[in-house]
């Protein structure tokens, strides 16, 4: 039984428009393009079944509410929650984000480098920590949606909030990792997916399924800044993923299913204009990333052997179920404990997040002004590069979603004072919907 939220952040607001800091004050509305990407996502979201829906009570949030759910067959009012609100910037509302870095140029310094730092006065003089502030108001609002929708319910709950408030609400649901504010981004009226449930200690489990999903708007694809940018794709579907074995460092080619997903990434990405490539080794990436790249027959692939799958040794080529007869307590420590295991006659994930975040930092490096690449791996290497981006640890790996053909984007910073920034996760959507509907596989 699964609680799936659907995070969702308000259109394009007047504030927005104008790059105006809005915060809490509910002058800013919603643009005509805001309302139409409202009504964009309502229509990506009107086959989801949908059980309830909350929004913050500003102006922008709340039209974008009712225009989303104006045509959904479920035919629910929006909720008004005041621990949706917006961050409460008041000295800065109203100001250009250049009129801020003008007036305040050290707090404007450390908003960008550190938030969770930044502190304001208010009008009666006394200080504030807003993000701080923010933080302890996303879980007032958690623990009421749990009391009400428990993931026993296996229930589809829609949120509609701002930009700090939705990051703040992610950041709670992972356990708050270091600097998680600046590590993601959402868009105006994206799409965001976490899953929720409850092991047998009555504690939650979460997954990100999707992070800043905007294909139902245009773009598609979030914008590029000017940094370098690396899109990360799972390789397509196997035999042996559609079957839940564990495949590990067999060279496993693609199955049809998998050769249509990677010709589906392609096709996503085929007005990319690609620098560079890298993959693992082995076939299955490999073949994934010469489809992508059909459309861009000059990029050469450079093959890296550190980005091959995790090994899992003498479990490789079997199910689940078979290795519950000799490896019951091991496994069971895999999935619930992930860096505590030492394969059979295999590897560990520490070993695998060793050698595959030192190969990504490696690609990283080799990129310059504002370069995009391409990097092709697998369900266990992505996972450990993007709990790495995230500030989470190696422990966290069911955190993170990976389906076969998936696009996952990092921007990457060339500021040592700020961190790579996962622009999309897990992006499925040339596959079909916004949910993800690929195989589960052995991981």
């Amino acid at each position: 039984m699964t609680l799936r939220l659907l995070l969702i952040r308000h259109g394009l607001s007047s504030y927005n428009r104008e790059h105006r800091i809005q915060g809490r004050n509910d002058i800013s509305k919603l643009t005509d393009e805001g309302l139409l990407q409202a009504s964009k996502a309502g229509e990506a979201l009107k086959n989801i079944p949908i059980d309830a829906v909350y929004t913050s009570p500003l102006k922008r949030a709340l039209n974008t509410a009712q225009e989303l759910v104006k045509n959904h067959p479920a035919n629910i009012s929006p909720m008004l929650e005041n621990d949706l609100l917006e961050v409460d910037l008041a000295p800065w509302s109203g100001l250009t984000i250049d009129e801020v870095k003008s007036n305040f140029p050290d707090s404007y310094l450390t908003w960008k480098n550190s938030p969770n730092d930044l502190t304001l006065l208010r009008d009666d003089g006394s200080s504030y920590k807003p993000i701080q502030e923010l933080s302890e108001q996303a879980e007032r609002f958690l623990k009421k949606l749990f009391l009400i929708h428990e993931p026993e319910k296996n229930e589809t709950v829609l949120v509609i909030g701002h930009n700090a408030i939705l990051r703040c609400l992610i950041l709670k649901l992972l356990n708050e990792p270091q600097g998680g504010f600046r590590r993601i981004k959402l868009d105006n009226s994206s799409i965001s997916i976490l899953n929720i449930k409850s092991n047998q200690q009555k504690k939650i489990d979460v997954q990100i399924e999707s992070l800043n999903n905007t294909a139902h708007l245009f773009p598609q694809l979030p914008v590029k800044s000017k940094n370098p940018r690396i899109f990360l794709v799972r390789h397509g579907e196997t035999n042996w993923n559609r079957e839940g074995r564990f495949q590990g460092q067999i060279d496993i080619p693609l199955n049809q299913t998998g050769r249509q997903q990677a010709m589906a990434a392609g096709k996503a990405l085929e007005k990319i204009s690609f620098d560079k490539a890298f993959s693992s080794s082995m076939t299955r990436p490999m073949e994934t990333a010469k489809l992508i790249l059909k459309a861009h027959p000059s990029i050469e692939i450079k093959e890296q052997n550190e980005l091959i799958e995790i090994g899992h040794g003498l479990w490789e080529g079997k199910l689940e179920s078979e290795i519950i007869s000799n490896w019951g307590e091991l496994l069971t420590a895999w999935q619930e404990s992930p860096e505590t295991v030492q394969m059979p006659n295999g590897e560990t994930i520490n070993e695998v997040a060793t050698r595959a975040i030192a190969c990504w930092k490696k690609i990283c490096s080799s990129l310059s002004g504002n370069e995009t690449a391409l990097v092709v791996a697998h369900d266990a290497v992505n996972k450990t590069i993007l709990c790495n981006l995230l500030g989470l640890s190696n422990s966290d790996i069911w955190k993170v979603k990976q389906g076969n053909g998936s696009i996952t984007i990092i921007e990457i910073s060339q500021d040592e004072e700020q961190l790579d920034i996962v622009v999309c996760l897990n992006y499925t959507s040339h596959l079909g919907g916004i949910i993800d509907k690929t195989a589960q596989g052995a991981l």
